[in-house]
């Protein structure tokens, strides 16, 4: 036979259709033991695949999610997939991975492609708020949607966020704990939440020993490497500067390079601290002091909170606190003085 049926199932095993959807969907409450393992032994000895968007419009759900994230050539999304993807297959989802560019269309644009194939639910880890047009394409196709990272509307979709305001705080507090006064900082967009949160908190911890992080000493890139680097050399030529914070360790990257480029010694001469703690830092020379995300479990706890939404219609926030990593890219400013 060409291509077996739950019909052709049923007939071999000699039981109702129904029984053998039962199965398939392991609903065999009430069923006996003996009825169950002999249609389970004709699954096998004929290798039937089901047909799971067939199985979707009796079920009403396809067991598909979708996770569209900003950019995967940052380090940090893949994690934060890897960690949505595992949680997703324990669960019996697969799970469509999209890259927006961080661009409002091309996000616009897959989310109607996610709806058309009639995804249970969405993960989404937008530019920063909802776009008008994005929510409609939610409001409209009745879709459960859970926000990652970026963004929030409390009781609208669920939410996995980090306390970004706290990591930035954390950073400031470590560098001028180090004796630090002249620091510089290079943010992400200022439009972004969580760059902005980063930034306040660096500043809170800055003005509680008298600092006032001067405009002239605040850049503000993107998130990536090219942005950071040309931020950096301008930092750099600005006299007495002994530290910098760059709001992501693609960043901190950046001011690797650009340290390198002008011959200044970290942590010797520049100390510098990153904020994710992505897995490629670890090869950094010398190692990145940076403020921690769990990733790998914000992208699991995505999941979670999506399907129990997919499940029950109840939406939940859940905030994830940061956490200092002290390496090697940081030291005591008298320590460096006395290295001159």
């Amino acid at each position: 036979m060409a291509k077996w049926t739950i019909k052709d199932i049923a007939k071999k095993a000699g039981v109702s259709i129904t029984t053998v959807s039962r199965v398939l969907n392991q609903k065999e409450e009430g069923m006996s033991e003996e009825t169950r393992e002999k249609v389970l032994r004709v699954i096998e000895e004929v290798q039937y695949q089901p047909n799971q968007f067939a199985r979707g419009l009796v079920t009403k759900q396809s067991k598909l999610l979708g996770l569209i994230v900003p950019t995967i050539m940052n380090p940090f999304f893949p994690e934060l997939c890897r960690g949505a993807e595992d949680e997703a297959n324990k669960r019996n989802y697969s799970l469509v991975i999209c890259n927006s560019d961080d661009q409002s269309e091309k996000e616009e644009r897959y989310l109607r492609v996610l709806k058309e194939q009639q995804v249970d639910g969405i993960i989404l880890s937008s530019q920063d708020q909802l776009s008008p047009s994005s929510e409609e394409i939610l409001k409209k196709g009745k879709i459960p949607c859970a926000l990652l990272d970026r963004g929030i509307e409390e009781n609208k979709y669920s939410a996995v966020f980090l306390d970004n305001e706290t990591g930035g705080y954390l950073a400031g507090k470590h560098l001028t704990d180090l004796g630090h006064r002249n620091i510089g900082c290079i943010s992400g967009p200022n439009s972004i939440k969580n760059s902005f949160e980063r930034v306040t908190g660096f500043r809170r911890a800055l003005k509680e020993v008298g600092i006032d992080l001067h405009n002239s000493l605040q850049f503000e890139g993107d998130f990536t490497i090219e942005s950071a680097y040309e931020h950096a050399k301008n930092l750099l030529t600005i006299n007495n500067i002994t530290a910098i914070f760059a709001c992501n360790d693609m960043m901190a990257f950046g001011v690797y390079q650009a340290a390198h480029e002008l011959n200044i010694k970290i942590p010797d001469e520049l100390s510098v601290i990153g904020f994710d703690d992505i897995s490629f830092v670890s090869s950094l020379i010398p190692k990145l002091t940076t403020i921690r995300q769990n990733t790998y479990e914000m992208g699991r706890k995505a999941v979670e909170l999506l399907i129990n939404q997919i499940e029950t219609g109840k939406t939940e926030s859940v905030l994830f606190s940061p956490t200092l990593i002290a390496r090697e890219s940081t030291v005591h400013v008298k320590i460096k003085e006395r290295l001159y």
